[in-house]
């Protein structure tokens, strides 16, 4: 199921859960059934493993003492088959709200005592929140039981590319935000925001056997789940992460444990906490064990997006650890308050990244001096100025600050990233391209005009220590000027043309090719046809050639990385082997986006990164299969899943038939053209009845479409005028004939559609292998080659907007004008009226400078 249908499948179910709860509190039950549905297939899978069959599952139950120990020492817990999830659902009209409550119960008691930490109370929410689903058993139950039935189909095996958890939170969030909270943005991290953060700690932890990482404000887990993955994607080795969590509210706090269990991370590598991180901080201990279970925890890396500007009591903070270097924030906004307890829990080569308002960056008072000191002790290594509305229920702006306890330089890196995104519903979001961009400016701390810039200490003192982001990169637009001496007199500003210096730069002879210099400071154009002159100039020719060839090969590339070797290629760490060697192959090119470049490698990649794991995971034979396409549709007043013809499992219809059945797709194609054709005539032939006889029978009640029964009654009646029966003759015949061709069309797409199902299914392995290039490397290669044209098309674009802005004068202008009142004038010596229309036109006759 993909992120659309599973989205549509949720709200379809919390609609129906409205009226009786609220949406924040639906999202904690729909993800604690889920969860417990994971950890009943994790058990049914385990004990497959131990050689139990489907029908021997059902002696698995707490009397056998000894298969409870079996499954506790082995994955911590134990459910019995009378509470598994499948069982449930086994239990049809039988099932009852009263089993859930049992299994709850019983899976808090039967958990294995070395995973107390990992799964003590994490149902707690859910099992507390039961009777909010109904006034009763029985409508408790039918609300658990459509919860159950629409959880059944849930991906949570951890092959998905996305976090299915924060993904159904996130989908809750942004469709109930009334309900959620406006502060929703900050129990959940947008994907995009987690991933550029964990870019940027995983390079810094890149080299690094094993690592710990911390988010004090956890929320969804949707931060740490990101940065492990992506740091261990370096590592080789996902074990080899340990992941620590805090989180203040219990509800949240489970679902932290939830989505940390179900991306399958080792309970061992789970350390979660329910606590308020400013008031309650490590050194953790267990009271039972305070010596043993003492961990200070100084971790590698520390992430987090915590409440913005949140009310906390700092009385009596001055001497804790955390705070005493730097100062204490002030009451009213805890924000610097989360950063120094981020600080204090890095190792001394540790690096950490926060979300935070924009106003830490300027903002005076206690929070002037702990950004001064902050500074001062070296510890600020990067500002990120993020798009607005990038965040849930808040569309304040944000940054990510980047810190590190020890440091070799003394600047700070600026960067201004607000620019760069695209519209996503109601909120904006990032770009893999902007994603990609601001890691390399992070990681390799380059200027960049009117994004980044790196900046001395001694630039940040002289302005008092004020790190807002337009102080130090200026992202905005260049406002347009106007010439006064070539709005007055023509030509073209040398200075405007001066503008496009990259562009000259890149082709050296063009310039003179297309402008004439009339004075030092004023051109005009030499050239009737600025796109032809430009794109069949040498420069021009050449700088196409130089990128056409700087793709030689590249082609035969792919096919090795990915056709060749698409068994064995890493699909965690292959897009960034593919992004390196477009990289390489474009510098040194002039004009050309590298980040456009990589944003088309990860359109393409998200597709092939997909098909990639389906082959890896069941085999090359996956290709040539196709899967029931299954569609709810109303029945009997309820909705049933039914299936509504194939689609293939990894070859799409569309390409197979364009490949291999060009002929029929083209008569099909033909056939309703034809129809389309017979629609518009239809138009045609209303127009040409009469507007008197538009009120007849034979013409519906809006006058918008012919009644054919009616038609074939005024034909035979002869009645009306002939040339009218001849136009209802004509009608009527494309009415006929549109009829067969609907019966064509409905038959040749039923045909076309089992003749690609019958030729994906006999596919030879060549076949699979020409097919996956079409849809893997063609769209990469196709889109990368575009490039050029789109730089030479948007420059010609900006050279007729300059050529066009002081193409006429004022006083061409003035003189047009005057032109004009004088034809309007001597029109107005035409008219004719009484003596007082006379007089009125007149005085407009003097107003346009007539006699």
């Amino acid at each position: 199921m993909n992120k659309q249908q599973l989205a549509s499948k949720i709200w379809e179910s919390a609609n129906k859960m409205r009226s009786k709860i609220e949406a924040n509190e639906y999202k904690d039950y729909i993800l604690g059934f889920i969860f417990y549905k994971f950890l009943s297939d994790k058990e049914v899978k385990y004990l497959k493993g131990l050689g139990y069959m489907d029908e021997e599952i059902d002696t698995v139950t707490e009397e056998d003492q000894e298969i409870v120990a079996n499954v506790q020492k082995n994955i911590g817990y134990f459910i019995s088959y009378e509470n598994l999830f499948s069982t449930w659902l086994s239990m049809g009209s039988d099932f009852n709200v009263a089993n859930v409550r049992d299994a709850l119960s019983a899976f808090s008691r039967l958990i294995n005592s070395s995973h107390k930490k990992v799964f003590d109370g994490i149902f707690d929410t859910l099992q507390t929140g039961l009777s909010k689903l109904g006034d009763n058993s029985n409508s408790q139950t039918k609300a658990i039981s459509d919860l159950l039935h629409l959880i059944r189909d849930i991906p949570m095996d951890g092959k998905q590319d996305y976090d299915v958890l924060g993904f159904i939170y996130e989908y809750l969030i942004s469709n109930f935000a009334a309900n959620a909270g406006k502060k929703a943005g900050e129990f959940y991290t947008p994907h995009e925001v987690s991933l550029l953060m964990s870019e940027i700690v995983a390079d810094h932890l890149k080299d690094r056997a094993e690592i710990k990482i911390y988010d004090p404000t956890s929320g969804s887990g949707s931060l740490l789940i990101n940065i492990g993955k992506v740091v261990a994607k370096h590592m080789g080795d996902s074990d080899r992460v340990k992941y620590y969590a805090q989180e203040l509210k219990e509800n949240t706090y489970n679902l932290t444990r939830m989505n940390l269990v179900m991306r399958g991370i080792l309970p061992d590598n789970i350390v979660t906490r329910n606590g308020d991180t400013l008031e309650d901080d490590w050194p953790y201990f267990d009271e039972s064990d305070p010596i043993g279970t003492y961990d200070p925890l100084y971790v590698d890396a520390v992430v987090s997006n915590p409440p913005y500007s949140q009310n906390w009591n700092p009385a009596d903070k001055e001497a804790d650890p955390r705070y005493a270097r730097f100062g204490v924030a002030p009451k009213g906004k805890a924000d610097y308050a989360f950063l120094l307890h981020d600080l204090f829990h890095i190792k001394s080569d540790g690096i950490m990244t926060i979300v935070l308002p924009h106003g830490v960056l300027f903002r005076g008072g206690e929070e002037g001096e702990i950004r001064k000191n902050l500074i001062e002790s070296n510890h600020i290594d990067a500002v990120i100025g993020l798009p607005a509305n990038i965040f849930f229920g808040t569309g304040i702006p944000t940054i990510i600050m980047v810190l590190k306890q020890k440091r070799d330089r003394t600047d700070v890196l600026i960067v201004d990233a607000s620019k760069g995104f695209e519209k996503a519903s109601k909120n904006n979001k990032l770009r893999a391209s902007d994603i990609k961009k601001i890691t390399d400016v992070v990681t390799k701390r380059f200027d960049e005009d009117q994004f980044s810039r790196v900046v001395s200490r001694d630039e940040i003192r002289a302005n008092d220590y004020n790190l807002n982001i337009p102080r130090y990169v200026d992202s905005s637009e260049k406002p347009e000027s106007w010439d006064i001496y070539a709005a007055m007199f023509g030509g073209i500003p040398a200075k405007e043309i001066a503008d496009l210096d990259v562009y000259w730069n890149a082709f050296p002879g063009l310039k003179g090719t297309l402008f004439r210099v009339d004075n030092g400071s004023y051109a005009s154009l030499k050239v009737d046809d600025v796109k032809k002159a430009v794109s069949e100039h040498p420069d021009v020719k050449a700088f196409t050639a130089h990128y056409i060839s700087a793709f030689d090969g590249f082609d035969g590339y792919l096919n090795q990385e990915l056709m060749q070797a698409q068994n064995s290629v890493n699909i965690s760490r292959e897009e960034a082997v593919l992004s390196d060697d477009i990289f390489h192959r474009m510098s040194g090119i002039p004009l050309v986006n590298a980040y456009e470049a990589y944003q088309i490698l990860d359109n393409a990649w998200n597709k092939i990164a997909v098909d990639l794991e389906i082959i890896q995971t069941e085999g090359f034979a996956a290709a040539k299969q196709v899967d029931p396409n299954m569609i709810v549709k109303k029945k009997d007043g309820k909705d049933q899943e039914v299936q509504d013809g194939w689609v293939g499992h990894v070859l799409p219809f569309e390409l197979v038939q364009s490949q291999m059945l060009s002929t029929d797709v083209a008569a099909l194609k033909d056939a309703e053209e034809r129809l389309s054709e017979i629609t518009a005539r239809y138009e045609e032939a209303l127009d040409a009845i009469p507007e008197e006889e538009k009120d007849k029978e034979f013409i519906n009640e809006d006058k918008s479409a012919f009644v054919w029964p009616e038609v074939k009654k005024a034909i035979k009646a002869k009645v009306l005028d002939a040339d009218i029966i001849a136009v209802l003759k004509k009608a009527y015949s494309d009415n006929e004939e549109e009829k067969k061709l609907k019966r064509q069309i409905k038959d040749k797409a039923a045909a076309l559609h089992m003749a690609t199902k019958a030729a994906i299914e006999g596919l030879s392995d060549d076949e699979v292998m020409d097919l996956l290039h079409e849809k893997w490397i063609m769209p990469l290669v196709e889109g990368l080659a575009k490039l050029p044209e789109s730089i030479i098309a948007d420059f010609v674009s900006k050279l007729d907007k300059l050529v066009a802005k002081y193409s006429t004068t004022f006083s061409e202008v003035e003189d047009q004008i005057a032109e004009t009142e004088k034809e309007l004038s001597g029109m107005l010596d035409m008219l004719t009226g009484d003596e007082f229309d006379m007089q009125g036109l007149a005085e407009l006759k003097k107003m346009l400078g007539g006699m």
